[in-house]
This record gives C-alpha cells, structure tokens and sequence, in this order.
C-alpha cells in the first residue's frame, strides 16, 4: 500500500510570519498537535505545540511571536508514492509520530500519523513502529542532552 492510500489529505499550513497565538488557535481547532509550515508555495518547517511550550513559552516568548522564532525548520518527510512498511519503520527509528508527505515535486499534498497507518495497514507494523517512537532519545527528547 502506497502512503497516499492512507494519508489525510485536507492539511491547514502555517506560514512562519503568523504568531504563535494564530498556530496555537488552529491546532485547537483541528485537535492536531501540529502544523506544516510553508511559505511561496514550499514546505519550510513545522511546528508543534511542544515547540511553543519549549522554544516559545520556556524561553520568554509572547504568544505575538513569529511562527519562524521556533519552528522546526529541519522537515523529515516522505513521498506519497512510498510504501506504508517503509514509512512505518522510517517513523520507528526516527521517532515520529506524524510527518508531512510530498509529492516527487516537493509540494505538500498531506500529513501521515502513526494512526493513520494503525488503522488502514498492518497493525503488527504499526505496533512496531509505536514501539521505536517510544524509546528514549530522539530529537525532541526530554531527557538531558
């Protein structure tokens, strides 16, 4: 199964000179705890709510902050035209739980969560996967580094 079988397809994007109030207010809106960030039609970050906790809020940033002030610009990504197994295990051992997926032009076309994939491929990957993201370590850790 293709990535593009399963991905959710309707993505709200950011832009990075929106504040984090305005990200913050969508990701209420959606129930997502996170948003791709574009800007002339590319993908240019993301941000999630634990970027506005701890590069907004912890460092004494406003919620009037610019999107770009603590996005993660560094995008780990897949295409739609991808194997479901394979995402699954790249999210596995890169430890995410969702990432934005592309077309082979490098334009936005969705969003993959581990849930997605739970529901709609093999749940032993998927179980597997969860397994990986929830060791410890990875980039967005909470243990010293």
């Amino acid at each position: 199964m293709k990535i593009r079988d399963c991905m959710t397809q309707a993505v709200r994007v950011a832009s990075p000179d929106q504040t984090l109030r305005d990200a913050a207010r969508a990701m209420a809106d959606l129930d997502a705890g996170v948003l791709p960030v574009g800007e002339n039609d590319r993908l240019v970050g993301m941000i999630t709510d634990r970027d506005i906790a701890v590069r907004g809020v912890a460092e004494g940033k406003g919620p009037d902050t610019k999107i770009r002030e603590v996005m993660s610009a560094e995008v780990k990504y897949c295409f739609d035209d991808q194997e479901v197994d394979d995402i699954l295990r790249n999210m596995g051992d890169l430890k995410l739980r969702r990432m934005p997926v592309l077309s082979r032009d490098h334009r936005l076309v969705g969003i993959i969560s581990l849930g997605d994939l739970a529901t709609s491929s093999n749940a032993a990957w998927a179980g597997e996967a969860l397994g990986g993201i929830s060791q410890p370590g990875g980039e967005h850790s909470q243990t010293a580094h």
